[in-house]
């Protein structure tokens, strides 16, 4: 029998990741232009807008089988604009400009690690394990400080001047360390455990879901920041103890 010829995919479906993309980078366009202007919270909204369009864009290509090395590129020329430029650039404006020198220095140093984490990852994609990130991700990185912004609309007026300027600057600090770190994060990415467990996975989906719903704008950096410290507690404890128990075990053989 002869084989089934497969059919030519339309020229669109080609287009609808790399348009996914375009768009994630007009929002972040639009989000920096509103940051200048001195409207930090809807620049904060932009840059969520774009981790969601950026998410989509790759799923998309792999549902499709529309991968190709010149997405791969563009998704990181967009990442870089939308989750280096544009956090950056709002975070100084917003809180590091008081700090002068220093905080036009941990500004530029986001921008820095990010596109150093972006060029590691992109020459590491093929062997990294599938599981977890090694170092932060850029948009982890900058959806945590977009939901400060937010955040703060709960913050007492005196916390503004005094404390949220300098744990603002701090955590740009530890963000862009974590950037090219090589700690260890989670990447939700391995599918067994929701199979294993879909009902379960379900209903904690549905009740986080709720929760951020109820209090989107603390709840969404208390999520993120919990994220960030999951990474260290993550790379010390269960990958340490995992090591030492193949070690164990490998010394052990090699005495029998």
């Amino acid at each position: 029998m002869a084989k089934e010829k497969k059919l030519p995919r339309h020229k669109s479906v080609y287009l609808l990741p790399n348009l996914l993309t375009t768009a994630s980078l007009f929002i972040g366009f639009l989000g920096l232009t509103w940051a200048i202007k001195g409207d930090y919270a809807s620049c904060a909204l932009c840059i969520l807008a774009s981790c969601v369009f950026d998410g989509l864009d790759g799923k998309v290509a792999r549902m499709t089988g529309t991968t190709s090395e010149f997405g791969v590129q563009l998704d990181s020329l967009a990442d870089l604009v939308a989750f280096g430029v544009v956090p950056a650039t709002m975070t100084y404006l917003w809180m590091l400009d008081g700090f002068g020198r220093l905080g036009l220095m941990a500004a530029f140093l986001f921008i820095a690690c990010g596109a150093l984490r972006l060029a590691r990852f992109n020459v590491q994609a093929a062997t990294s394990s599938k599981k977890h990130f090694v170092g932060l991700p850029i948009p982890g990185a900058a959806c945590t400080l977009a939901t400060l912004v937010l955040f703060t609309a709960y913050v007492p007026e005196t916390y503004m001047e005094t404390i949220v300027p300098t744990f603002t600057l701090g955590l740009v600090y530890v963000l862009s360390f974590f950037m090219v770190s090589t700690v260890r994060f989670y990447s939700f990415k391995e599918v067994s455990a929701f199979k294993a467990h879909p009902f379960s996975w379900i209903v904690t989906a549905v009740l986080v879901f709720s929760l951020v719903a109820s209090r989107p704008k603390v709840l969404g950096f208390i999520i993120f920041l919990g994220y960030i410290i999951s990474g260290p507690v993550y790379t010390l404890f269960l990958l340490s103890r995992g090591g030492k128990r193949l070690l164990r075990d490998s010394s052990k053989e090699e005495l029998g």
